[in-house]
């Protein structure tokens, strides 16, 4: 009996020592710079995003955060280094959706689990996809390019940033909607498909804001529809494609912060007051604009009750198109 005693009295000692010390790590949190890894190139909405959100973060916290890119494999590459990093809360991953919603689809094998591997912190931009044509194009609405494309099934082509991306998934879900078919072309990101619109080579295409709105300014391409549920302030003049007539391919892309698994409570609680600060800053607001995103602030369990959501309505698609990246 005695040995229980001393066995329970150590227990609660070790108990109490590692919460005494979880409250001090995070009270004197953060005490050095904090890594925010991005699973794209520079320069991509994403790489923009993250750069914003977290230099106004940083001011908030008074640590820097430093952006880095870690591009390649999907995004997995960044998210597999986060998701094995130390629990500190130093080391974060800026996911979208195609880390923690098509992804647990299109690899047929993680090395990490798109739910358990990772604390949720915070959303901080909801973005839409535009939907553009050539200029010269006959269609001038969206009604008018479905009726083009099923004039000659499969004679039309759309552009792609990738197999399984969310701009090749946005298309199918609009195309299996309208009962269409067209021939798909993937390229290596928006910017190109953008090059190929103007070159011809393919018919439409769907595309993250900033390449397609520039074209669209300057009078080369000719935007039909943005992906979101309501209209953007970028782009007033634009319809959502629910307007157009095809609202079950609705898509927002979701930009968030993320942790490691087990990122202690209170250093969760401090990073998500500071996210959604830095996401509701007027110096933020500015830059989103120009983005056409929107800013988003909630809660940790907010956050992953929108991934939970994401991931069956797009490995839908996934598998009905049956895309797969070994």
């Amino acid at each position: 009996m005695r040995t229980r005693s001393l066995l329970g009295a150590f227990a609660c000692l070790f108990a109490l020592s590692a919460s005494t010390g979880a409250m001090a790590q995070a009270d004197d949190y953060p005490n050095r710079p904090i890594r925010l890894l991005v699973g794209f190139p520079p320069g991509g909405i994403s790489d923009v995003i993250a750069r914003t959100v977290a230099s106004k973060a940083s001011s908030i916290l008074k640590q820097n955060i430093v952006v880095e890119n870690r591009p390649g494999a999907g995004t997995t590459i960044a998210a597999d280094t986060v998701a094995r990093s130390a629990p500190d809360g130093y080391t974060l991953l800026l996911q979208d959706t195609t880390t923690h919603a098509i992804n647990a689809s299109l690899y047929p094998k993680l090395p990490f689990d798109t739910v358990k591997s990772f604390t949720p912190i915070s959303l901080v931009s909801s973005s839409p996809l535009m939907l553009v044509v050539k200029e010269d194009s006959p269609a001038k609405t969206v009604k008018e390019l479905v009726a083009l494309l099923a004039s000659k099934p499969g004679s039309y082509a759309y552009g792609s940033s990738g197999n399984g991306t969310i701009i090749h998934l946005a298309s199918e879900m609009m195309d299996r909607a309208a009962n269409v078919q067209a021939v798909h072309i993937p390229y290596k990101g928006s910017a190109p498909i953008i090059q190929a619109l103007l070159s011809g080579d393919v018919a439409y295409a769907w595309s993250s804001m900033p390449p397609a709105i520039s074209q669209v300014k300057a009078g080369k391409l000719r935007a039909l529809a943005v992906s979101t549920p309501k209209r953007i302030a970028a782009a007033p003049d634009v319809p959502t494609i629910a307007e157009a007539g095809v609202p079950a391919a609705e898509v927002v892309l979701y930009n968030g912060v993320l942790g490691p698994a087990n990122l202690p409570p209170a250093i969760v609680k401090k990073l998500n007051a500071a996210f959604n600060e830095a996401a509701n800053s007027d110096e933020v607001k500015t830059v989103y604009a120009t983005l056409g995103a929107e800013p988003v602030a909630v809660t940790p369990e907010q956050m992953q009750a929108q991934i939970n959501a994401d991931i069956p309505k797009y490995g839908k698609v996934v598998k009905e198109v049956g895309a797969k990246v070994d």
